[in-house]
């Protein structure tokens, strides 16, 4: 992803009225009893966006298409905000450093992947968080919050790297609080706009594909 990624975000205002979320692919076979069998071809979720609905005036669009030319359509990958999903807890509130278990300490171990579970028990989905915001990530060892200067994050691939002195021990729970953005791509190699259309209203599709880490 390093070489093929910008390390940039759409526009903010324009990624806040788009439309989209999660995809999955799922195989179903009806038998002639009427009974189902279902297949999951992913492992994986994968978000789909439509930012052609958060453009209403001309210079917004101009940003886009701008944007566009920069990322070489598909070629390029970059940062979009998810208005529904961005945080580690609730979109209402800031992160708290206790949202998300990330791992348990073996008294070893000090790079830590960030991570989003979905519902809980056995059926909760894991989610890989690679694209945090700088600044953003906050870090607790059995419900204590490390000091920032205990740990550094990077912010191209999601990993935490504790200080040498403060390895967490072992069975200790690993936790994290985050905004974060998605890694996409324009799904289009094409941007096609109508001005008069645009002006009586219609808005062009530009439609973006997450990039599954």
């Amino acid at each position: 992803m390093p070489t093929d990624f910008h390390e940039v975000r759409f526009p903010l205002d324009v990624a806040l009225r788009g439309s989209g979320g999660p995809v999955r692919r799922t195989e179903i076979v009806t038998l002639a009893s009427g009974r189902e069998h279902r297949n999951s071809r992913w492992a994986d979720s994968r978000r789909r966006y439509d930012a052609g609905l958060g453009i209403r005036t001309l210079d917004a669009l101009h940003a886009v298409l701008s944007f566009f030319e920069e990322r070489r359509g598909r070629l390029y990958g970059f940062r979009y905000r998810d208005r529904i999903d961005h945080r580690s807890g609730p979109p209402s509130r800031p992160p708290a450093p206790t949202d998300q278990r990330i791992g348990t300490g073996d008294g070893a171990t000090r790079l830590f992947a960030l991570a989003k579970t979905y519902g809980s028990g056995p059926d909760a989905y894991r989610r890989a968080i690679v694209k945090p915001v700088a600044g953003s990530v906050r870090v607790a060892v059995n419900g204590t919050e490390v000091p920032t200067q205990k740990f550094t994050i990077d912010p191209a691939t999601g990993q935490v790297t504790f200080a040498a002195d403060a390895v967490p021990p072992p069975g200790a729970a690993v936790a994290a609080g985050f905004e974060f953005d998605v890694p996409v791509r324009f799904d289009t190699d094409e941007l096609t706009v109508d001005l008069a259309a645009f002006t009586a209203g219609e808005v062009p599709r530009i439609p973006l594909i997450e990039i599954v880490p």
